[in-house]
């Protein structure tokens, strides 16, 4: 799963290009301005279609979905696309889509000329676009993009790649020719259906725009990819991020500690640091295992069928997959609230120990301290086992534990897996 908790600000928005109401209004609006002006009231109102989710790291990014929801959708750990159906769209569609973008960039351009000069016109446009309520959120997402932003570009939904890769290229040279500044363009995509591609499809569509794919690996064992209906096997998790990194694009694999539950702890870890030391990517990414009701693995769980890890036993599984790692030169990051040790970060080899050190420090506490910890931890209050030593921030955590034990007549290890679940 890549992220299921990280949802786009921007709400699923209709695939027309203006919105004005009525058609009857919108003539008798016409009629009665002057061209120019109905033009910017129409650029105001500019929409195009955003999914629900992107990765953190592309929070500053300029959404742009080319495809509908996920074609597969049958991972019973995955909550973002159930009750949704898969669509393609045109490509046309996704053209006017980017159309729009560039439309909204050109007339903010000039709402800064005729604010001021310089940073003063820009700000001044700025406070303007998101104080007035005519401008569209679309309209507001793309300024923000343009004055906010890195120039990095994601593509929605959850596994574009799988259009045609005429299409797709197509679709990446107009992006490309049209958005100016773009440094940057990424887009998630299956193992199953990357692996399908030729090099030479990839290697186009790198060179149409596309620099960097998200696979969300999971697992690197095939009787776990089994157990929550993946969809893939280890053996195209290999095949598809080679031939991603060889076509010249950066590969980030996302992994789910946890997911293999208690009968597949430790073949999950070993068996995903092996095909990960196969594939050498740019980017390891951890998610761990949260269950929200609306999967398909909460009812797993609730049967008897599913038994999930402890937040210590998920941290004993980190610590195996990471000293397993042998091959890789890949960077791992924990960028997401979901993960109990934010500081499990580095690259390998240089950073490996240390990052064993950080979970051998969280593993040495006291049973009280961790539940400390994991509380402060799923309640935003602490990034690190050492904020645990200041304290005033400490007294407070210990003041919670016993407020809200009397308040939900809870354990407070059921009070923390419900803090952490609320991040799906």
């Amino acid at each position: 799963m890549k992220d299921a908790a990280t949802r786009g600000k921007s709400r699923p928005l209709a695939p027309k290009r203006f919105e004005n109401g009525t058609a009857g209004q919108g003539k008798r609006q016409a009629e009665s301005l002057p061209p120019l002006l109905w033009r910017r009231r129409e650029i105001m109102r500019a929409t195009f279609e955003q999914g629900p989710i992107r990765p953190p790291n592309e929070a500053r990014s300029l959404l742009l979905r080319f495809t509908r929801n996920c074609p597969w959708n049958k991972c019973s750990f995955c909550p973002v696309y159930k009750g949704r159906s898969f669509s393609r769209r045109s490509l046309q569609e996704i053209k006017d889509d980017i159309d729009a973008a560039r439309s909204i960039l050109d007339d903010f351009q000039a709402l800064c000329e005729s604010s001021g000069s310089g940073d003063r016109g820009t700000k001044a446009a700025v406070n303007r676009v998101f104080t007035d309520p005519r401008y569209d959120s679309c309209y507001r997402h793309v300024v923000s993009w343009h004055v906010n932003g890195e120039g990095t570009v994601f593509i929605q939904d959850a596994n574009s790649v799988m259009m045609r890769t005429e299409d797709l290229t197509e679709a990446l040279t107009h992006l490309r020719a049209r958005v100016p500044g773009i440094r940057r363009v990424t887009s998630y995509g299956r193992s199953n259906t990357l692996s399908r591609k030729s090099l030479e499809e990839l290697t186009a569509i790198r060179e149409a725009g596309l620099d960097r794919i998200h696979i969300g690996l999971e697992s690197g064992s095939d009787n776990v990819l089994k157990l929550v209906r993946k969809g893939t096997t280890a053996r195209q998790h290999v095949d598809a991020g080679r031939k991603v990194v060889e076509a010249g694009m950066t590969l980030s694999e996302y992994i789910m500690p946890g997911l293999g539950g208690k009968a597949w702890s430790r073949e999950h870890a070993l068996e995903t640091a092996r095909v990960l030391d196969e594939i050498d990517p740019h980017f390891i990414r951890l998610r761990s295992l949260r269950i929200p009701s609306r999967t398909p693995l909460y009812r797993d769980k609730a049967e008897g069928r599913f038994h999930p890890l402890s937040e210590d036993e998920i941290v004993r599984e980190i610590r195996l997959f990471i000293a397993s790692l042998e091959k890789v030169r890949s960077t791992l990051t924990s960028d997401h609230i979901m993960n109990l040790l934010e500081e499990v970060e580095g690259t390998f080899p240089r950073d490996k120990e240390r990052m064993l050190e950080v979970i051998d420090e969280y593993l040495n506490l006291h049973p009280k301290e961790k539940m400390l910890y994991q509380l402060g931890r799923r309640g935003g209050a602490v990034r690190s086992v050492k904020d645990l030593e200041r304290l005033p921030l400490r007294s407070r955590l210990e003041t919670a534990v016993g407020e809200l034990q009397a308040q939900t007549g809870q354990d407070l290890e059921t009070i923390v897996r419900e803090l952490g679940d609320q991040y799906i």
